[in-house]
């Protein structure tokens, strides 16, 4: 931790005018910090994250169906990074909306989560197929992440030509105002000759780095927080730390929200790493530990639930088709259910009762005519933390 400010660290304020308004935006300096951050304080928490890491990069080679918990996981986490941005959509909302069922939120909430989704999904892609993460690779994620929703006339795929701030009405009133358009480039450059350097720090510190460079640089009208959350989990992935996308730190970040940004700020004004990459292995070995957690639980509770299906005698086959189906599918209708297996309507009917007796699943909608069916045990797992933030 740092007493003093070290100046070299710390980049520089330059007074812009728009109009009659005069104000200071924030130039940072390029990474790597110098001096050098130093991380033998922090060898711990460093070992405990690679640790947490380490083990939840193992668990998903374990598990029966790894693709199954990623597809549910990145959803997880699309809601809640959506929801550090103001969206109130749940991991509920998110399954109905994929599953052509009315959300119970406004629609571009969870647009804006199912192209949060499709955004990860398509730099996840790309860079299995050889392309390097980079500034065009950033600007094709963003403009999947602002295809719909409220941030589709914000130039999607396209850096800023005019000013932005976080907080206040206006640059002259913001909490923080990053670098104006002119001076945009060459701070984008200086970045993404960082993602591509072998300074000789630990990945874990590179993305620590590289993701509050990202934030401060802010190169994009909309989008930023949740790109930038996302950059964490691509450069873990082009590094060979993770083979899959199985850790977002949202979650975290999230319950520490003002923590969080706090420190953002502290690194610009104080030129103070060290604190943030405190804070930041301890969100990585803290959010590794509870996904292998959830993973076990899950792997549990199918094993479980097959056994008990195993005992219906003539029904079961039926049963454990749509049991198998409910894994991707936790919130379903029967109309759903028939068409995506292509059984009838009265077999995934009587399946479905079947699975309710058992306690397997939940009928929601308490209507007689399409009726709407939850995985009970499996979507609590899965939802766990991801309940809106209060308004406010």
């Amino acid at each position: 931790m740092l007493s003093q400010p070290i100046q070299s660290r710390i980049g520089r304020y330059i007074s812009y005018r728009t109009g009659n308004e005069v104000y200071q935006a924030y130039l940072p300096p390029a990474l790597p910090p110098d001096p050098p951050v130093s991380v033998a304080a922090s060898q711990l928490l460093l070992d405990d994250a690679n640790l947490a890491l380490g083990r939840l990069d193992a668990v998903t080679l374990l598990l029966p169906d790894p693709p199954l918990f990623i597809y549910m996981y990145v959803r997880k986490e699309a809601v809640l990074s959506s929801q550090i941005e103001g969206t109130q959509s749940s991991l509920s909302d998110l399954l109905l909306f994929e599953n052509d069922q009315a959300p119970g939120i406004p629609l571009n909430d969870v647009t804006e989560v199912s192209s949060y989704v499709a955004a990860m999904k398509h730099g996840l892609d790309r860079m299995r197929s050889g392309f390097p993460l980079c500034l065009r690779l950033l600007r094709e994620i963003h403009e999947v992440l602002l295809a719909r929703g409220r941030g589709e006339h914000k130039t999607p795929g396209e850096f800023r030509t005019t000013q932005n701030w976080i907080g206040g009405t206006r640059p002259g009133n913001a909490t923080y105002v990053p670098p104006p358009v002119d001076q945009l480039m060459s701070h984008l450059d200086n970045f993404e000759k960082f993602l591509h350097s072998k300074p000789g720090l630990p990945v874990l510190v590179r993305a620590a780095l590289a993701h509050v460079q990202f934030e401060s640089i802010h190169p994009f009208l909309d989008g930023n927080g949740r790109l930038g959350r996302l950059l964490i989990t691509l450069l873990l992935c082009s590094e060979g730390v993770l083979r899959e996308p199985v850790l977002y730190l949202s979650l975290f970040f999230k319950q520490n929200r003002q923590r969080y940004y706090d420190l953002l700020q502290e690194v610009r004004l104080t030129g103070n790493w060290e604190t943030w990459i405190e804070f930041f292995l301890e969100a990585v070995a803290h959010t590794a530990t509870q996904a292998v957690d959830a993973a076990r639980q899950v792997v549990a509770i199918f094993q479980e639930d097959r056994a008990k299906i195993q005992q219906l005698g003539r029904p079961a086959a039926s049963a454990l088709m749509l049991h198998h189906y409910l894994q991707r599918h936790p919130i379903t209708s029967i109309a759903a259910a028939s068409r995506q297996l292509g059984i009838s309507v009265p077999t995934v009917t009587a399946s479905l009762e079947h699975l309710q007796r058992l306690g397997i699943v939940k009928e929601i909608s308490g209507k007689l005519k399409g009726r709407q069916y939850v995985y009970s045990r499996y979507i609590d797992i899965l939802s766990l933390g991801t309940e809106p933030l209060p308004a406010g």
